[in-house]
C-alpha cells in the first residue's frame, strides 16, 4: 500500500488464492480521453467471490508499486499462472436472443456480461438472432475448433435450440446418420448459459439462481459440469435433442400459449395456463419405458418417485390409459415455481431420466398436485401420480375420435389432426407418430456447478 503512515497502519493481510482469479491489469492514472499509456499505479487484481444463495460476484483488489520493471514482471507472472488453468475460454460463440421475456437480452449482454468477458480477455464473436431456427442455421455452418465454447443469452427456448444445434453440429462432423442416432458423438465445446427468459429452467438448475453475473463467473473461471442429454425420435427420425420434456398438460399450455404470443410474456403465460386448466382434459396413449436398474440401498427414505425393477436389464414395461401429464426428465428442473425442481430425485449426470405420469383426475386434486411443487411437500404423494427411473421410454398417443376431437379443435387443432403437442425444454414440437426418449450420459458439458454441490436445497429454495 502507499500513502500515510495511518493508511498503512489500517492495511490488513488478505490472502488471495490464485484459483479464484480471473483477470490482472496495469493500473495507470490517465487524462480525460487519454486511451493508452498515463502515470503507473500498481496492478489490480480481479477475484471471483462467492455470496450467499449461490450468488458470484467480482470485486478488484489494487496493489499499489510505481516501479515499472516490478509491476511488468508481478503482471507477467501472474498471467502466465492465469494462463494454466485448463477449462478457461479464450474464445466464445455467442447468440443473443433479443425477443427472449421482455425483450431484455441484448442489454443484459451488453451491459453484464460483456465486460466481464473484455476484463478476463475473451473473445467473442457475437450473433443476435433475427428468428427461430436463425441459431440452428449458424451453428450448422460454425467451425467450432474456433472456439472454446458456445454461449446462449435468452430463456428456455433458445437455450434449447443451441444445444440441439450444437449437438446436432457435432454429429454432422463426425459423419453421423442425424436421421438415427442411437449412440450420439459427445458435443466438442461446452455450452453457457446465461439467463434473460421467463422461467430459465436450465439456468436454475445450474447455478440455484437466475443471476446473470453468476452465470458469467461461472463461465469465465472455466467450472466445467458433464450433464445427461436425452434424444427425441419417431421410428424414422431423430427430432431433436433436449434436457427434458412434457407431454399434455404441459405441452398444451405451451402451445396455447404459442397462439396468444401478441400478449405480453406473462399474461400470455399466465391466460394459457388458466384456459388449458380450464378445459382439462386427459390424453389417452400407451407409455413403454425400460426401468433403470439400481442398488436397493441407493434409494432414499420416503422416496416414493423411484421404483425399482431387478428383473431383466431389457424388460419393457407397458401402462395404456389416460393421462393429464406426462413428464420425462434427464435433469431435476429447477425453477422458481418448483424450488425443488420439477423432477427433484434425478442428477445432472446419473444417466436416469424420471418418469412422471399424471393419471386422470378431478381439477381439484390436480390442482393441489401443482400446487406442492412451489412447496417443501412431496408433489408425488397422490394416488393418481406415479414416477419411475427409467432410461428409455416410447410415448404412442391414441387418436380422438368422434365428439372429443371436435371438442378440442378449438385449443388444440392439429391434435384433432393427429399432430400432438410437446413442450420440450419449452419449445414447442408438434408430432404425430410414437415419439422414443433415449437418454446418453454426459453428453454435453455446460459450465456450471451440479447443484449437489451448493450449499444444501434450502439455500437453494431461500435464494429463488
Amino acid at each position: 500500500p502507499t500513502g500515510d503512515s495511518s493508511t498503512v497502519l489500517q492495511a490488513q493481510e488478505e490472502i488471495i488464492e490464485m484459483k479464484d482469479v480471473f483477470s490482472v491489469k496495469l493500473k495507470r492514472r490517465r487524462f480525460v480521453g487519454q486511451k493508452k499509456g498515463g502515470t503507473l499505479l500498481g496492478i489490480t487484481i480481479f477475484k471471483c467471490l462467492n455470496k450467499e444463495g449461490n450468488k458470484l460476484t467480482d470485486c478488484a483488489v489494487h496493489l499499489h508499486n510505481l516501479s515499472e520493471d516490478h509491476c511488468q514482471s508481478w503482471f507477467r507472472h501472474l498471467k502466465e499462472i492465469l494462463n494454466g488453468f485448463q477449462n478457461r475460454p479464450k474464445s466464445l460463440k455467442v447468440f443473443v436472443n433479443p425477443s427472449s421475456h421482455k425483450r431484455e437480452a441484448t442489454h443484459v449482454y451488453y451491459e453484464q456480461v460483456a465486460p466481464l468477458f473484455k476484463l478476463a480477455d475473451i473473445k467473442t464473436d457475437v450473433t443476435v438472432t433475427e428468428y427461430e431456427g436463425h441459431a440452428l442455421a449458424v451453428l450448422k455452418e460454425c467451425e467450432l475448433q474456433a472456439f472454446d465454447g458456445v454461449i446462449c443469452v435468452g430463456g428456455d427456448g433458445s437455450v434449447s435450440e443451441v444445444a440441439h444445434g450444437l449437438l446436432l453440429k457435432a454429429q454432422i462432423d463426425a459423419g453421423k446418420d442425424t436421421d438415427y442416432i442411437p449412440a450420439p458423438v459427445r458435443a466438442p465445446v461446452p455450452l453457457g448459459v446465461i439467463p434473460a427468459g421467463t422461467t430459465n429452467t436450465l439456468a436454475h438448475t445450474l447455478y440455484g439462481i437466475k443471476h446473470a453475473v453468476t452465470a458469467t463467473l461461472h463461465i469465465v473461471m472455466g467450472h466445467i459440469q458433464p450433464v445427461d442429454v436425452c434424444t427425441f425420435s419417431t421410428p424414422s427420425k431423430l427430432l431433436r435433442f433436449g434436457f427434458s420434456a412434457m407431454f399434455g398438460f404441459g405441452a398444451r399450455t405451451l402451445a396455447l400459449a404459442e397462439k396468444h404470443r401478441w400478449m405480453p410474456s406473462g399474461q400470455r403465460k399466465d391466460f394459457a395456463f388458466i384456459k388449458t386448466l380450464a378445459d382439462l382434459k386427459p390424453e389417452e396413449c400407451e407409455l413403454s419405458f425400460l426401468p433403470l436398474q439400481i442398488p436397493q440401498e441407493d434409494s432414499r427414505e420416503n422416496d416414493r418417485i423411484t421404483l425399482l425393477y431387478l428383473g431383466s436389464k431389457d424388460q419393457w414395461h407397458k401402462i395404456q390409459g389416460h393421462f393429464l401429464n406426462v413428464s420425462i426428465m434427464a435433469i431435476p428442473c429447477l425453477c422458481s415455481m418448483a424450488p425443488r425442481g420439477l423432477a427433484p430425485n434425478t442428477r445432472l449426470n446419473n444417466g436416469s431420466m424420471a418418469l412422471i405420469l399424471v393419471q386422470n383426475t378431478s381439477r381439484t386434486e390436480f390442482v393441489k398436485h401443482l400446487k406442492r411443487y412451489a412447496s417443501v411437500k412431496n408433489q408425488f404423494n397422490f394416488p393418481f401420480v406415479e414416477t419411475y427411473t427409467v432410461q428409455e421410454v416410447k410415448v404412442q398417443p391414441r387418436p380422438k375420435s368422434g365428439l372429443d376431437a371436435k371438442e378440442n379443435t378449438y385449443l388444440t387443432p392439429a391434435s384433432a389432426e393427429g399432430n400432438y403437442p410437446w413442450n420440450i425444454d419449452g419449445d414447442l414440437m408438434k408430432e404425430a407418430s410414437e415419439v422414443h426418449v433415449r437418454v446418453h450420459p454426459q453428453l454435453i458439458n455446460l459450465y456450471g456447478v451440479n447443484t449437489d454441490d451448493l450449499e444444501s436445497s434450502q439455500a437453494t429454495c431461500n435464494c429463488i
